[in-house]
């Protein structure tokens, strides 16, 4: 059980707007709109977060570093500032209610300013 980037990993240069493509195994994808369902959830990302994974249970705010995909997509589009960010990918019930570690996965990447 876990859940992944597809498209990016820990390290890589990326262009300052780019599309996040993210995967989770273990659990099923499903709209925060269906309500809470064992065993399913929806994709959060958290840019230049303080931790590398939300505390189970805790619910994740919604805020400009707090991305909400509960439509339960599986790819989102980010406009960075150049630098170095930190993007965690959360998976959480439909109440936002994070799964903790195990379905947490942080990386780093270096954002390029555009020529």
């Amino acid at each position: 059980n876990s859940v992944y980037f597809t498209n990016v990993k820990d390290g890589d240069t990326v262009p300052s707007k780019f599309t996040y493509k993210f995967e989770v195994t273990g659990y099923t994808l499903s709209p925060a709109k269906d309500g809470l369902i064992e065993g399913t959830g929806h994709h959060h990302m958290i840019i230049d977060g303080p931790t590398a994974f939300v505390t189970p249970g805790e619910v994740i705010p919604m805020d400009d570093t707090h991305k909400h995909y509960g439509k339960a997509q599986s790819e989102g589009e980010l406009e960075l500032a150049p630098g170095k960010h930190k993007i965690t990918l959360q998976f959480a019930n439909a109440l936002h209610e994070s799964y903790g570690k195990e379905f947490a996965k942080t990386i780093t990447v270096n954002v390029k300013a555009d020529a």
